[in-house]
């Protein structure tokens, strides 16, 4: 029988695919801005311009779409199973049957726990991605007698894997995993801001709908879930950004710092604060939108899977 916590893996997995091939050219523009150490300026636009007018076309803002769409499926996966396992385990503790959603710390604990496991096992598939999207990117440099268009042969994601660890070894796929478990935080922030955000609404629901004299049960629709999973993840992404960066220049091969706190002082010192905010406008747009058709998708593929497996028997029936 497929458990609740594995069918909520399955639709956070597919939902997760479907948001990033909707919004991959904003991951693709973020990751370039955030792992160039370049002091230009340039709008979202501009930057996916210059792109499409380069030798790589349009077809450039997608490099390393595949590597990303089996990264944020694996994610996306580990994540939700860990973290629906774990709201499982939590409720069924309780002493007292009370609220059906998670205390603070509760959510706290649970996103600690799902987030680590996910940031371990995924990790080498986000060092491959982020190595495709900025290969055929210019090297920076402020020497204009250097050579900036060079011709780059694009590499499959086993092509990159195998260069990644022919090159620094196998370790050299975990490369960035300080940060990644610091961004940790991030999903915490964001789920935790969802549940909080969502008990509060449904609690304000269910009491209006009492003062009306109805015993129906608080619900929340597709829009909800849309407009909540873009206010948690608009809250995580802001408040960790600088360690984003950190991260995708340490995937990327292109910086090593020997802690997550050095790479902070390195970039500030070189680049000031604006260096560790590079690239956020498309990434705050793009992990918002994800995270909006993430919440709201998840939760009607959720159902038909669960509807479907019902029906074949491979799943219980629960109120």
């Amino acid at each position: 029988m497929a458990s609740d916590s594995f069918i909520n893996a399955i639709a956070g997995a597919a939902g997760g695919s479907i948001a990033m091939a909707a919004t991959y050219p904003l991951v693709f523009v973020s990751t370039r801005a955030a792992v160039s150490a370049e002091k230009e300026k340039k709008t979202t636009l501009e930057a996916a311009m210059d792109v499409i007018r380069s030798s790589e076309g349009i077809s450039g803002l997608y490099s390393g779409l595949s590597s990303s769409l089996i990264g944020i499926s694996v994610t996306n996966f580990v994540y939700y199973y860990f973290y629906e396992r774990g709201r499982g385990v939590l409720m069924a503790a309780r002493s007292t049957s009370g609220s059906k959603g998670l205390t603070i710390p509760e959510s706290l604990l649970n996103g600690f726990i799902a987030g680590s496991a996910t940031s371990l096992i995924s990790n080498p598939i986000w060092v491959i991605q982020t190595q495709q999207t900025v290969r055929t990117m210019a090297p920076s440099t402020t020497d204009d007698s250097s050579p900036r268009r060079l011709v780059v042969k694009k590499l499959s994601f086993m092509e990159t894997a195998r260069n990644i660890i022919n090159k620094n070894g196998v370790a050299a796929l975990w490369a960035g995993i300080g940060p990644a478990l610091i961004l940790v935080i991030n999903p915490i922030i964001q789920y935790t801001a969802f549940e909080q955000i969502k008990n509060l609404v449904m609690q304000r629901r269910t009491t209006a709908l009492r003062a009306a004299g109805s015993t129906r049960a608080a619900s929340l629709s597709d829009w909800d879930y849309f407009f909540l999973g873009a206010i948690s993840k608009l809250i995580a992404t802001t408040m960790t950004y600088p360690y984003i960066v950190v991260k995708s220049r340490l995937q990327a091969g292109r910086a090593e710092y020997p802690s997550a706190w050095a790479g902070l002082q390195a970039i500030l010192a070189r680049e000031g604060v604006a260096g560790l905010y590079k690239g956020i406008s498309s990434k705050l747009v793009q992990s918002v939108l994800t995270a909006a058709i993430l919440f709201a998708g998840q939760k009607r593929v959720y159902e038909i899977t669960k509807a479907t497996l019902t029906k074949a028997g491979l799943a219980k029936v629960t109120a």
